[in-house]
């Protein structure tokens, strides 16, 4: 059973994604890779987010274990360059077990100065067996042993909880203020892209073939309409049960979150509903356009294929 003092792991789902194609593209014979994890951790440390990640070299036999570390050393500063507010917090590997070795490599990212310390840091093992499933779980560590030799080479994996979300930033929120925050923040324009190509994969996971054809322009505008008025519909109601319960007012969550609607109600343009209607119409139409003009292109590059073959034949 958890303890107080065990984080609670968020998991974004597109780190799973590059998992998964690290370890399709690992070597033949090569049991399992392993990878860095980075991401964000609050002030507590109860309560942490993984972002990205991504692929260390190592090899592995019955003698022993060699990571790059130079190469992880490496890549975490390039990573820092571009995404100077993510921290180190753990690895992975893609299989279940957990071993020698793997104690071996949580206590280098565990370790001071190129680790996690004072954190420990959180292993993340994935188990993906087309004939099984995938399989997920997270733990962080505890020494063990009498010696500093043993201590090194030797550790107790305490499983800990997690969920896979798309959201950042907002740890230390209770889930109802996450979930309010989230939709505020894709109302606000602060949503990723990877959201978007999320969509799309998981649009295939009903099809017998996993494939889904991406939608046009059009259809693309129609489904962030109804994307909009769903999350508006989600934060109303949201608004609403905590106006009407005195004590859901008072929560210092449920306060950060109506700050935040308020600078995202502020930070939208002054412009009224006529004007509003013109800006959409306007869009509409060049839409509509580049739709046209793309199905021209389209059909003379057929009409030019055709009449070559007919000029070709005897």
């Amino acid at each position: 059973m958890a303890s107080r003092s065990d984080p609670h792991v968020t998991i974004d789902p597109v780190v799973l994604f590059s998992i998964l194609d690290h370890a399709q593209r690992r070597q033949q014979g090569q049991e399992r890779v392993i990878g860095t994890l980075l991401g964000s951790r609050s002030a507590d440390g109860l309560e942490l987010e993984i972002k990205s990640s991504f692929a260390v070299p190592h090899n592995e036999s019955s003698e022993g274990v060699e990571v790059d570390m130079q190469y992880h050393k490496a890549m975490y500063a390039l990573h820092l360059r571009t995404n100077p507010r993510e921290v180190l917090v753990g690895w992975y590997a893609t299989t279940s077990e957990l071993d020698a070795f793997s104690a071996l490599i949580q206590n280098f990212y565990s370790s001071q100065g190129d680790g996690t310390f004072p954190h420990p840091a959180v292993h993340l093992t994935m188990q993906a067996d087309p004939a099984k499933g995938i399989a997920v779980h997270t733990y962080t560590s505890a020494q063990v042993g009498v010696t500093p030799e043993r201590i090194a080479d030797s550790c107790a994996f305490v499983p800990v909880q997690h969920e896979v979300r798309h959201q950042h930033g907002l740890a230390g929120l209770g889930l109802d203020a996450r979930r309010a925050a989230t939709q505020a923040r894709q109302l606000k324009g602060g949503a990723s892209g990877e959201r978007a190509a999320l969509d799309a994969v998981v649009g295939a996971k009903d099809s017998e073939a996993r494939m889904t054809a991406l939608p046009n322009d059009l259809d693309s505008l129609r489904n962030a309409l109804a994307s909009t008025l769903e999350m508006l519909d989600r934060v109303s109601k949201y608004v609403e049960a905590t106006r009407n319960d005195s004590n859901a007012r008072s929560d210092p969550q449920n306060i950060a979150v109506g700050r935040f609607l308020l600078d995202t109600l502020n930070a939208r343009p002054s412009l009224d509903a006529e004007e509003i209607e013109r800006l959409f119409n306007t869009q509409l139409q060049d839409v509509m356009m580049v739709s046209y003009l793309a199905r021209t292109v389209r059909d003379q590059l057929d009409l030019n294929a055709q009449l070559q073959m007919l000029s070709a034949a005897p």
